[in-house]
């Protein structure tokens, strides 16, 4: 299972460096995140815009391997894509954000393990909703490496939606991506 952490998006809504801004414990948003996938996923590839040497280092200096989209001003799903084709002979893809620093280590693992063959995906849900990070066998790697715009792999999911097991946990972060500073102080 190849981890993919998205951290290519501007960040615009944020109105400032989203993710280098620090969280309440002084831990960069984006370097959380990367520690708690290359954790589960040692392996694991951050896909970022280029923009940001500071970024980069600091996501190299957590254990992953960074590849720059030249592709990231198309949104998430160029993004996603390329991180894909960056891993395209991996058995499966377990997609993470940069601005979701708060899911548990526990979460990931579960969900990386919940792909059990090239037709799977498994996403986590808490209290009904579903989060991430979401997780695709092999047999998903055309499609997802053939997404543009910013929507992700919502489409995908919504396509595949029978396949998709739906993982139920206690993991409120799940559900927290930080779009603005007022998110982050919640």
């Amino acid at each position: 299972m190849q981890g993919i952490l998205l951290a290519a998006g501007r960040g615009s809504r944020f109105g400032a460096d989203k993710l280098r801004h620090p969280l309440p414990d002084g831990t960069p948003m984006a370097l959380a995140a990367a520690r708690n996938l290359h954790t589960a996923l040692p392996d694991a590839l951050a896909v970022v815009n280029g923009e940001d040497a500071e970024l980069i280092a600091l996501l190299e200096q957590a254990g992953l391997s960074v590849s720059v989209c030249p592709h990231a001003a198309d949104g998430m799903g160029a993004s996603l894509a390329w991180g894909v084709a960056q891993s395209e002979t991996a058995d499966g893809w377990l997609i993470a954000l940069a601005d979701m620093p708060w899911i548990a280590l526990a979460t990931i693992q579960t969900v990386a393990g919940a792909v059990t063959g090239p037709h799977s995906i498994a996403a986590p849900t808490h209290q009904g909703r579903r989060g991430h990070p979401v997780a695709f066998g092999r047999a998903y790697r055309d499609e997802l490496m053939a997404l543009g715009g910013d929507e992700g792999a919502r489409r995908l999911l919504a396509a595949h939606a029978a396949e998709v097991v739906l993982l139920p946990c206690a993991d409120p972060g799940i559900l927290l991506d930080i779009d603005s500073l007022a998110q982050l102080g919640r």
